[in-house]
């Protein structure tokens, strides 16, 4: 069933049904309009009306001209300039010897030469493999190998962590640094030399893409599963995989404009975003960048996350939008100067990857008069399955949203043989031109996971009446106490709810006689303070008693998250080490 609003809602509102507003945006002739072609031997309902690939994606929107793609710092660059600077890098790999299927790696920040690979790569078929820049030397090395790259495109800093690595990378032949510290050794090249520096891009000769022929469901991207146990596995997604999510944003956006009673544009708002989640992760690349580069909007860089630089920011440049995980919009609530900024141009911060407390959904609405979004997918379905914004999340503070039209959701049992009905908690499996081909070279794990065109997530989860999802916990990270089962997510949100706590995790903790009981970890605000029997008896209030964390630990940082937000819990089990041996 919904949820209460937690805020006071236009009495009109919804002006129409998720039904109607379906059928109107995916009838035939609209914008949305869905067809169902064949993938791989599965009948796929697919966006009729998205460009067909990368490819083509990176020469229509050249058409932004000197409108600024991306900022970072002090550089700006344009749509021109960046497609000029893509070409001239497509070139060069061709003339290197990439051809179509060969894999070409990037491990660097997010920097505006990061989009101008990509688009590279993808736009002579080669396989772009987007390496996780916080890894160490020997996890890069990994995926190198894994992946057999045959080009690397690196910054300075990840160069310096590889260089011990190199000669244990029998597959790859050429490595490109850009903003290289000091002399490079070797046959590393310099970015810089190929295509000047960031302010130069725009004078560069328009030679256009080289010949390459790429077809929709072509591979184009390894990225690496965030996963925190054993070695990460490489989802291997197409082009059809990309331009479905700017498809999918776009409908998002039209769908919850006509539940609020308003006409969608007939084209796409330019917006500028502030994105502070790395483009390795597919919530970035995919469900960010996608959408900045098919409207034309602006995307902002920055080197590390502050809140007081990111305010300065929003401010200064008018930033419409940010977000990407629940931790970043806390703390732009929570911190001490934000009285000093002008963060009125803010219209959406929205996050994914991570649950968010229904008290967070509350002050993004009310402090900010910004609407909060929140959405599901995983580095498997390249990032947007589900989505929603503004009402209908106001309204179900809990839930992840609705599939998008070309996204379908069940939840099977735990043996995979037979679908729950509405209400009931299992696997969730999701389907769509969203979800990958499977795993790299991984043919047992894409067996596992990859069933006629459903991909199996194991999240936990259940379906509403109207097909709201709602994600309680990790399959994995469910706590059985006793015999009961709790889902770390449902205690999460009540300690959210705890005027002091800006951060929370639930862990399972070994115990002799109940086999493991929860315990907590949790971040306070900046100058509030609770203890641990206070916060038990919060829970003990609101939630059963086999519920309430056994113990509490307290921490002065954020959790520890992976790329994608999600909490790295096994780092937090470490805390209870004592209490698990008692």
């Amino acid at each position: 069933m919904a949820s209460e609003p937690i805020v006071p809602l236009d009495p009109n509102w919804p002006a129409m049904s998720l039904e109607q507003v379906h059928a109107l945006l995916t009838a035939p002739g609209a914008r949305f309009e869905t067809e169902t072609v064949d993938i791989r031997g599965v009948p796929t309902r697919v966006w009729k009306n998205a460009p067909p690939t990368l490819r083509i994606l990176a020469q229509m929107v050249r058409a932004y001209g000197d409108r600024d793609f991306t900022i970072y710092e002090d550089e700006r660059v344009s749509y021109e300039a960046n497609y000029r600077a893509s070409a001239h890098i497509a070139h060069k790999l061709v003339a290197m010897g990439v051809r179509k299927g060969d894999r070409v790696a990037l491990a660097m920040r997010n920097l505006p030469e990061w989009p101008a690979i990509f688009f590279a790569a993808v736009s002579i078929g080669a396989i772009m493999v987007p390496l996780n820049a916080w890894w160490t030397g020997g996890e890069l090395e990994y995926a190198l190998n894994d992946s057999g790259a045959k080009v690397l495109f690196v910054d300075g800093e990840r160069h310096e962590r590889l260089k011990d690595c190199y000669d244990k990378l029998p597959a790859l032949e050429r490595v490109v640094v850009s903003r290289a510290r000091g002399e490079l050794d070797g046959g590393a090249s310099r970015l810089e030399v190929w295509i000047g520096m960031r302010h130069e891009w725009a004078a560069l000769e328009d030679i256009g893409f080289p010949d390459a022929a790429v077809a929709p469901d072509d591979d184009a991207t390894i990225f690496y599963t965030s996963g925190t146990t054993g070695n990460p596995k490489g989802a291997l997604g197409t082009h059809r995989n990309f331009v479905t999510n700017i498809m999918s944003s776009g409908y998002v956006a039209a769908r919850a404009m006509l539940r609020r009673g308003e006409t969608p544009p007939a084209t796409p708002d330019q917006k500028v975003m502030l994105l502070v989640i790395p483009l390795f992760h597919v919530t970035a690349c995919s469900a960010a960048m996608m959408t900045v580069i098919a409207s034309g909007s602006t995307m902002i860089f920055m080197r590390k996350w502050d809140p007081e630089l990111a305010m300065e920011i929003i401010q200064r440049e008018k930033v419409n939008a940010t977000g990407g995980v629940p931790t970043i919009a806390w703390q732009l609530i929570e911190h001490p100067a934000r009285k000093n900024y002008d963060l009125s141009s803010l219209e959406s911060i929205s996050y994914g990857g991570a649950p968010s407390a229904p008290e967070l959904v509350k002050r993004i609405f009310e402090e900010f008069g910004a609407l909060p979004g929140n959405g599901w997918g995983m580095t498997e379905t390249t990032a947007t399955v589900t989505q929603h914004s503004g009402e209908e999340y106001l309204n179900r503070s809990t839930s992840a949203g609705p599939p998008v039209a070309t996204a379908d959701l069940k939840i099977m049992d735990a043996d995979a043989t037979r679908e729950l009905p509405v209400g009931e908690v299992g696997e969730l499996w999701a389907r769509g031109p969203m979800v990958v081909k499977g795993y790299w070279n991984k043919p047992e794990a894409t067996a596992a996971t990859f069933v006629d065109g459903w991909v199996r997530t194991g999240d936990l989860a259940r379906l509403d009446e109207e097909g709201f999802l709602y994600i309680v916990d990790r399959a994995k990270d469910m706590i059985i106490r006793g015999g009961e089962n709790i889902y770390s997510s449902e205690v999460e949100d009540v300690l959210y709810a705890h005027p002091a706590v800006t951060d929370a995790a639930l862990v399972g903790v070994p115990h002799r006689q109940l086999g493991e009981v929860p315990a907590a970890v949790v971040h306070l605000a900046p100058g509030h303070s609770a203890t641990e029997a206070e916060l038990q008896d919060w829970v003990r209030e609101r939630l059963a008693a086999f519920k309430v964390p056994a113990h509490i630990r307290f921490t002065k940082d954020v959790l520890p998250r992976n790329a994608n937000g999600k909490i790295l819990k096994t780092e937090l089990r470490g805390l209870f080490a004592e209490e698990a041996t008692s």
